[in-house]
């Protein structure tokens, strides 16, 4: 790995999932924009998502052989151990002949051999916490970092106090420029935008409750013909939901828009996030901390249903950051089947109950967090000469 210039060098490790890796793009992106001599290395986790999503984003990526614990099934860490102390010894590596200026972690399984190795070896680090119940590794890493970037109050029951920023988490920039407005948006997905719309968020791989409640609803939706649905499941559902439409209505799903139940359109992945936002007049989502920043820059009313398969339930505190200041409605994932649809319905045409939803979510939002981050990755490196 030669270095090209004297610009900034950065290493920026983490990712597992698309809210890990969005705002970790986001940080490279502004950086970029900052110095645009900058040189970004990304250190992701051997076969996850960011190996594919990074190169995307125009960033070379290394990829590292760890693996997440297994907290149910003990014995099987053997293995985890193993490939923590491989991937210790291959961001040593990295790290060596890379020789970053700043480490930059925004969890994810790889954040934590990365930044440790970078901390041992004298590399200023600073760490991204998206949540509001910092996971174990960020825990761990705090004690070595120089800044740690933080999106809710009360961090520090978790941090030191004095390290600590508060700087929101980044969002996709497509997201906030060239908005469209909502009729043109509504009329991309072949509906009416005299009509009010729910967008349903399966997030990328798929929310299992989520889909299985709106299966479940399908004649309540079809019997609703004066609200429209539009309904992201996620990659891992989307057949078995294409099977469960096809046998509620007899008709074979061959396109997002459903003859049969016309008020419906179902895919698996939305490409414009931006013109299904401008388009929903609500949200139903879980509760990750990025989706939260999303919907709280673009000011979306929001139903959120907390995923309970996550470490330390930090959806659930995530949620309950907002629903405490009246700026989202909260439905437990176990209550989800019996009360998802019909709070949705009831709120969708309650135009007081949306607006004071905005108002609310609105005042939490923190844009230009990718820059403000940015920022300080670039002061850390000033510092350190």
């Amino acid at each position: 790995m030669e270095t090209k210039n004297n610009g900034p060098r950065v290493i920026i490790s983490g990712g597992g999932t698309g809210g890990h890796i969005f705002p970790a793009v986001s940080i490279a992106n502004a950086i970029k924009e900052l110095r645009p001599d900058a040189e970004i290395l990304f250190v992701g986790a051997e076969g996850r998502m960011e190996m594919q999503r990074v190169p995307d984003a125009g960033y070379k990526i290394i990829g590292l052989p760890v693996a997440g614990f297994d907290r149910k099934r003990l014995w099987k860490n053997f293995a985890v151990i193993v490939k923590l102390l491989r991937s210790q010894w291959k961001a040593r590596r990295i790290v060596k002949e890379f020789q970053p200026q700043v480490a930059v972690g925004v969890g994810g399984y790889a954040s934590g051999p990365t930044l440790k190795v970078a901390g041992m070896m004298g590399v200023p680090t600073l760490i991204q916490e998206q949540n509001s119940y910092a996971g174990v590794t960020n825990k761990l890493l705090a004690q070595k970092a120089c800044k740690i970037c933080v999106a809710y109050d009360g961090m520090e029951k978790f941090f030191p106090a004095d390290k600590i920023i508060m700087t929101g988490n980044p969002v996709r920039q497509n997201l906030v420029a060239n908005k469209p407005g909502r009729e043109e948006a509504v009329a991309s997905f072949g509906f009416n935008p005299e009509k009010k719309t729910i967008l349903i968020l399966g997030g990328s791989l798929g929310a299992r409750t989520i889909n299985q409640t709106l299966i479940a609803a399908l004649d309540t939706i079809k019997a609703h013909s004066d609200i429209q649905f539009i309904w992201q499941t996620g990659k891992i559902y989307i057949q078995q939901i294409k099977d469960a439409i096809t046998t509620a209505t007899g008709e074979a799903v061959r396109n997002p828009r459903i003859p049969a139940i016309p008020n419906l359109y179902v895919t698996d992945f939305i490409k414009d996030m931006a013109s299904a936002y401008a388009a929903a007049d609500l949200v139903i989502s879980r509760a990750g901390a990025g989706s939260i920043s999303e919907f709280c820059l673009l000011n979306k009313p929001v139903i959120l249903v907390p995923s309970p398969n996550v470490a330390e339930d930090h959806q659930t505190k995530n949620a309950l950051a907002l629903v405490n200041k009246e700026a989202a409605i909260y439905v437990k994932d176990v209550d989800a089947m019996e009360q998802l649809v019909p709070v949705a319905l009831e709120t969708v045409i309650d135009d007081k109950k949306l607006k004071v939803l905005s108002e609310n979510i609105a005042t939490l939002a923190l844009p230009d967090s990718a820059t403000i981050i940015a920022k300080e990755v670039l002061k850390l490196i000033d510092n350190d000469k």
